[in-house]
């Protein structure tokens, strides 16, 4: 268990003092999440170094790795699914991400607190505390015998417990069992709805309780730091988190951003400076950079905020251009052509529309390669 230090000397690096822009912020976002320069890494070793890719939408995660790895081809993700090497399923803030297996594994037990929020103030008056463990053990049952889609879940333990509220039950099941995807949800170009089964069943392994939060929090900053302590509990979706920052406290760096706030940090992570150029860079729905931090200015103004972050709960897609959101995309298709829509948030210069269209065409073929024709339009002021 982690104790509290919260008597202990709070001195850190030389660094503890200094202070970073937005700007600065941005390139040390940037340079973690490979979007400064594209690494040449493996697919898997990605999404473990990113913790995770939100994926609510299937293909969004290939999106974010072509952005992200030199040469990334979709059948690399698409073996991994296949070879149970990723899954899907719910983990951080209690949605939809795309992890490695050992991953799932280790990390599906430190985020249980948060799953079990949402049963505790969505359904806890439909069921008593009593009911849960039967009901769990019949719904583990149901789906590890075949892999179910929610409304066959809820329909069968419906036909067993006639008397008791379907949907509640079935949220006991999605809260209490860690419950992947099953392929071929996830594999690009696959239609097919999300039919579900356990962790432990898909995997062939147990969870295990070894990781720590502190080990969690380790790994957030190394992917998305200089954070604060508000930060990680807006991405990790967990409470409380003050007294793990100061335990690691003597291992971390400590910096300010310009409004003072105090922010952590993995000393030998990359900081570069606030002018180091960012190239044009398109990100997927629900992209983790949008997502990672209670504070965004990072990575987008506030005053964009309605325009990625609508009523509807969608996150657009977005472009980046000088390392900030600038604008949104979308790409759609009649018949052999297929078209990159680009709706632009500020009038772009020539060398940056330029630069949009070349990156552009690339994200195009990535996406619709096999179209006989393909365009990019871009609107805006």
């Amino acid at each position: 268990m982690i104790g509290s230090t919260m008597n202990r000397k709070k001195t850190g690096s030389p660094e503890s003092e200094k202070v970073l822009s937005s700007r600065d912020l941005n390139r040390a976002l940037l340079a973690r999440q490979m979007l400064l320069k594209r690494k040449k890494l493996s697919a898997a070793s990605a999404i473990e170094h990113l913790v995770g890719m939100q994926s609510q939408l299937p293909n969004s995660p290939y999106v974010g790795l072509w952005s992200r790895l030199t040469g990334f081809k979709k059948s690399e993700l698409i073996d991994l699914y296949n070879n149970r090497e990723v899954v899907r399923l719910a983990m951080m803030r209690s949605t939809i991400h795309l992890v490695t297996s050992r991953d799932c594994l280790a990390l599906r037990p430190i985020v249980q607190p948060v799953i079990e929020r949402g049963l505790r103030g969505g359904y806890a008056r439909f069921l008593r505390d009593s009911d849960h463990p039967e009901i769990e053990a019949a719904g583990r049952a149901i789906v590890e015998h075949a892999p179910a889609t929610f409304s066959e879940l809820s329909r069968r333990l419906n036909d067993r417990w006639p008397d008791r509220h379907a949907e509640a039950m079935s949220h006991v099941i999605r809260t209490r069992i860690p419950l992947v995807q099953v392929t071929p949800r996830g594999i690009w170009g696959a239609t097919s709805t999300a039919s579900h089964t356990s962790a432990e069943h898909w995997l062939g392994s147990e969870l295990n309780d070894h990781s720590t939060v502190a080990e969690l929090v380790t790994r957030y900053l190394a992917a998305f730091g200089p954070a604060s302590v508000i930060d990680a509990q807006a991405w990790s979706g967990l409470t409380r988190l003050a007294p793990v920052f100061e335990e690691l406290r003597p291992t971390l760096v400590t910096l300010r951003d310009e409004k003072g706030r105090e922010l952590f940090d993995i000393p030998s992570a990359p900081r570069p400076g606030g002018d180091t150029i960012a190239p044009i860079r398109f990100l997927p729905e629900f992209d983790n950079v949008l997502l990672a931090y209670k504070d965004r200015s990072r990575i987008i103004d506030p005053k964009y905020r309605a325009r990625v972050y609508p009523n509807n709960g969608m996150i657009q897609p977005t472009v980046l251009v000088e390392g900030f959101v600038e604008g949104k995309w979308k790409v759609t298709t009649a018949g052999q052509k297929a078209t990159l829509q680009i709706e632009a948030f500020r009038r772009f210069t020539k060398q940056e529309k330029t630069g949009i269209e070349a990156e552009g065409e690339k994200l195009l073929k990535f996406i619709a390669g096999k179209t006989k024709a393909r365009d990019i339009k871009v609107s805006g002021p």
